[in-house]
């Protein structure tokens, strides 16, 4: 059976997974950023960088311990190579370059997004291409059908912030810290989503894309006006969300036909309301609704190794000379979108 090494450093999780290639998680280790960014109500990339390079090799030991092996045991190594702040995408490339070549093991360099993407197979190895994928994170939100490893159409893309952003912001505004999105939910859960008028961007809109730039200042006009309770802002701001994803959500599954599932991953997953809305959405049309457990969903080491698997079980390997990205879309060809910029 195929081992995966995986490494993964694109923003402030440092993690390392073992992984075979009949999805079975041999190990797993993580180092979250949390204290050292929460100062800043954000991540600093320099911060991030140097956190990583001390936690890296230490938590590569620490998973081939818990799965009691050796780099010789390891068949492949898959690393993050974008897109993400450079300087910790460089630290966990780097380190699988040198890995690679020290054991003389194929190299694959993983696509962050490209994990979040098949990490719904590994948590349900029943589930078959092509299926529609709303990949939400803090800094993207798309719309994808996924082919296989590698083949992917976007749909729609965000033409100013991320839904992941739109949390955070929401969060400092209101003051509840940091990280923001498990802050607002929770704040959330005691208010009345009906409290506060809140903008729906682009909604039953033409246009397939999201936008919650607009969103994000009628929260800050909301905080200042000081007539709402946090509770109630922070409700009225997630049920916004909502119906934008779930209203781009259903607009993608007009055109989708032939899809197997309606998918569900990217760290803002990890929200309970949009998943039980979602799990609706794909009632409504019949198809089954698949979303990774939460832990997969944020940022984890895991879902690199898998998407390792999966590219190399497709012939789909790297040299050394692959470059770290900033930018990496997922389907380069995808027509450019009003605002997106590189960000699509």
């Amino acid at each position: 059976m195929t081992i995966i090494l995986g490494l993964e450093s694109s923003c402030d999780e440092t993690a390392a997974a073992l992984v075979s290639a009949d999805g079975q998680i041999l190990a797993h280790r993580l180092a979250t950023q949390e204290e050292a960014h929460r100062p800043y109500g954000g991540v600093v990339p320099e911060i991030a960088a140097r956190a990583h390079v001390e936690a890296l090799s230490p938590l590569i030991e620490a998973a081939l311990a818990d799965a009691k092996m050796s780099l010789n045991d390891v068949d492949v190594i898959a690393a993050t190579a974008g897109p993400g702040l450079i300087g910790g995408v460089m630290v966990g490339l780097v380190t699988g370059k040198a890995l690679a070549h020290a054991a003389g093991k194929p190299l694959v360099a993983v696509n962050h997004l490209e994990g979040h993407a098949l990490s719904p197979r590994l948590a349900d190895r029943t589930l078959q291409f092509p299926y529609l994928l709303l990949l939400v994170s803090g800094g993207h939100c798309q719309l994808l059908k996924v082919k296989g490893p590698g083949d992917y159409a976007r749909l729609a893309t965000t033409i100013d912030d991320a839904a992941g952003e739109a949390f955070d912001k929401t969060a400092k505004l209101l003051g509840l810290g940091y990280p923001g999105g498990p802050l607002v939910e929770k704040a959330a859960a005691g208010g009345n989503p009906k409290a506060v008028p809140l903008p729906r961007p682009l909604v039953g809109t033409a246009e397939p894309h999201f936008s919650f730039a607009g969103l994000k200042s009628a929260v800050m006009r909301a905080v200042q006006s000081g007539h709402y309770a946090t509770e109630d802002i922070a409700a009225s701001f997630q049920q916004a969300v909502i119906d934008c994803l779930v209203d781009r959500t259903r607009r993608a599954l007009g055109d989708s036909a032939g899809v197997t599932a309606l998918v569900v991953a990217g760290g803002v997953a990890a929200n309970q309301p949009i998943r039980t809305a979602l799990e609706q959405l794909a009632a409504e049309h019949d198809l089954p609704f698949v979303a990774p457990p939460l832990w997969l969903c944020t940022d984890n080491a895991a879902m690199i190794a898998w998407a390792g698997a999966e590219r190399y079980a497709a012939g789909l390997v790297d040299d050394l000379s692959v470059p770290a990205r900033p930018r990496w879309p997922l389907d380069p060809a995808a027509d450019k979108a009003r605002g997106a910029g590189v960000k699509a």
